[in-house]
């Protein structure tokens, strides 16, 4: 199968239905070799659910989600939830776009680190073009989510930007924080 359609990464992103166009592919198989990539992608992010992974860096933060926000075709925005000492709480995904674009409200990233008493929160998004660079509205919508986790008495620690097995960190650049 992955000879068929180039490369592991064009194999995780194919549709079922494209899939199952390939010769000698039918509908099980095409099954069974997303359900063998999904085990893959859960195996290296499977943690001791007694201890909870620990966020130390920006690097920390993107590890977490980069190898399935990588591969996604349309901007997903996450938001990673810390508690004490900056253990995972959770990743929920707050939002989806398209393929260059993700219109957020700002009240909504909050909404699940207030639920779960989050002190502070990492935020992650992906470029589906692979390059992770900053836009200007990444910088601008930024600025907003840090004011706002000031006056709500949650810390925005950072805003990371996913591509092709990079990351951007927009506050060890200075972007989006005075």
């Amino acid at each position: 199968v992955y000879s068929q359609v180039g490369s592991l990464v064009e194999l995780a992103r194919a549709s079922n239905i494209e899939l199952a166009m390939q010769p000698g592919l039918g509908k099980v198989t095409v099954a069974r070799v997303k359900a063998a990539l999904e085990l893959g992608r859960r195996l290296t992010q499977d943690r001791d659910h007694a201890e909870r992974p620990q966020v130390r860096s920006p690097a920390d933060a993107a590890n977490l989600v980069m190898s399935e926000m990588m591969l996604l075709e349309q901007e997903e925005m996450r938001v990673v939830l810390l508690g004490t000492k900056n253990h995972v709480l959770g990743i929920p995904t707050v939002y989806r776009g398209s393929v260059n674009t993700t219109m957020i409200r700002v009240s909504e990233l909050f909404r699940d680190a207030i639920r779960c008493q989050a002190p502070s929160i990492i935020l992650v998004h992906n470029h589906p073009s692979g390059d992770p660079t900053p836009s200007p509205e990444d910088v601008h919508v930024t600025k907003q989510i840090v004011q706002a986790g000031n006056l709500m008495d949650i810390d925005v620690m950072d805003h990371i930007v996913v591509g092709r097995n990079r990351f951007v960190s927009l506050k060890e650049r200075g972007l989006g924080w005075n």
